[in-house]
Formats: C-alpha cells, sequence, structure tokens
C-alpha cells in the first residue's frame, strides 16, 4: 500500500517536534527522528489529523500509539546509539520501534498480539526498516539475542520482569514504566552487577498495562 508523506505531514511535524521541545525534550538527536518518521503512517488513514498532536491514540485490541511526548521521553532515557542491540518489549504500532531505528539501533521487538505484529512487520517492511521482530511474550524477553544494551518496555509493569533483567547486560540500562493500574513511574534502571541495580525515577505516566503470555485469541 503506498504511504505518502506530503508537505503538509512534514509541517505538521515540525510543529510536533517544537511542542516536545517546548516540554522539555532536549536531545536533538531524538527530535531529529521525530522529524524524520511519519506518524500518520501508523494510524488508519482516517485518523490522519490526529497523527501530530501530542496525544495517545487508539490502534486496537486495547492497545495504543503512545503519546508522542512519552515515546520522546522513553526515548531520551534510553539514548539510542548506533549499533546497540535494544530490546523493545511491546511493538505495538512499530513508531517507536522506527523511531529507535531511525537513530541507528539494531532493535529487536516483541509484541503478543498477533494482529499488532503483523501490521507493524509489513508497516516497517514498506517503510525499509530491518528490526527484529517476534510474536511472543514480552515477560519472557528473547533470550536467543541476549545480552541486549539496553531494553525498553512500553507497557506498565508491577516489577521488574526477572528474564528482561538477566538478558539485560552489566552496565546496560531498562527503561520501564513501574507501577500499576492507575499510574507508573517512569524508570530507568542500571544494571550495576549481575543481581545488582540503580534505579532512578523520571515522573508519572500511564500505560496500558504489561500483560503475561501472548493472545492467542484472534478474534478480534
Amino acid at each position: 500500500m503506498e504511504r505518502i508523506d506530503t508537505y503538509k505531514h512534514k509541517g505538521m511535524r515540525k510543529k510536533l517536534v517544537d511542542t516536545l521541545r517546548s516540554k522539555g525534550i532536549k536531545n536533538e538527536r531524538v527530535l531529529e527522528a521525530f522529524d524524520n518518521v511519519p506518524r500518520h503512517f501508523f494510524m488508519e488513514s482516517g485518523f490522519v489529523q490526529f497523527a501530530y498532536k501530542d496525544q495517545a491514540f487508539p490502534i486496537g485490541n486495547d492497545q495504543t500509539i503512545s503519546q508522542p511526548y512519552t515515546v520522546a521521553v522513553q526515548t531520551e532515557l534510553i539514548d539510542p546509539q548506533k549499533h546497540e542491540k535494544i530490546l523493545e518489549v511491546g511493538t505495538g504500532s512499530g513508531y517507536q520501534t522506527a523511531i529507535l531505528l531511525e537513530m541507528g539501533a539494531k532493535v529487536y521487538s516483541i509484541e503478543r498480539y498477533r494482529e499488532l505484529y503483523l501490521k507493524a512487520k509489513s508497516l516497517l517492511n514498506d517503510m525499509k526498516y530491518h528490526p527484529y521482530l517476534f510474536y511472543g511474550d514480552g515477560y519472557k524477553g528473547q533470550p536467543a539475542y541476549a545480552p541486549y544494551d539496553k531494553i525498553l518496555v512500553t507497557a506498565g509493569a508491577s516489577e521488574i520482569p526477572k528474564a528482561l533483567f538477566e538478558q539485560l547486560k552489566v552496565g546496560g540500562s531498562m527503561v520501564i514504566p513501574l507501577g500499576g493500574r492507575s499510574g507508573q513511574e517512569m524508570t530507568v534502571v542500571k544494571k550495576t552487577g549481575e543481581d545488582e541495580k540503580e534505579e532512578f525515577h523520571h515522573g508519572s505516566f500511564i500505560f496500558v498495562p504489561m500483560v503475561k503470555g501472548k493472545d492467542t485469541n484472534n478474534n478480534h
């Protein structure tokens, strides 16, 4: 399917980048990635007018494409460098995946909803991005490709999943929203030793909850 990125879309993206900057996003590499990735490709064509508003939007399966500011905060905290191996838990629409790839990271991403996994796979491929995508349980991570330099969790978790911490290399960091359903604290977990970590908190957010297992009910 041909997707069109017009001057109007580019103009709307510039405005979005200005909004993110005004909200405190300082990393120019992050802002440049937001300027380069057409967010409207990740939404149904009827909702293009919402694509560059700084708000979350439903994408099916009770999931959302996160608010751009939230994606920017997580991206700035994970600070992706070229060629770093990053495990993303929760592919969703694939937008965050594209931002990480745009910044030069090598991305391994897991999605538990088959429908979203297939959609993201097809779209990212069309956009000439080449992540390693998996349909599976995010709680288990992807041990075959571990250790990872960094891990980014895009759903709210009540605790740090043990398997994910094990798959993070010593010296690496994980960005994860920790808390209950009413809200989470954006947390950076630095792995300082095999069983040691330091945690840093960066404000409150609300994410859809992280769910164990993969979704095998495809009658959505």
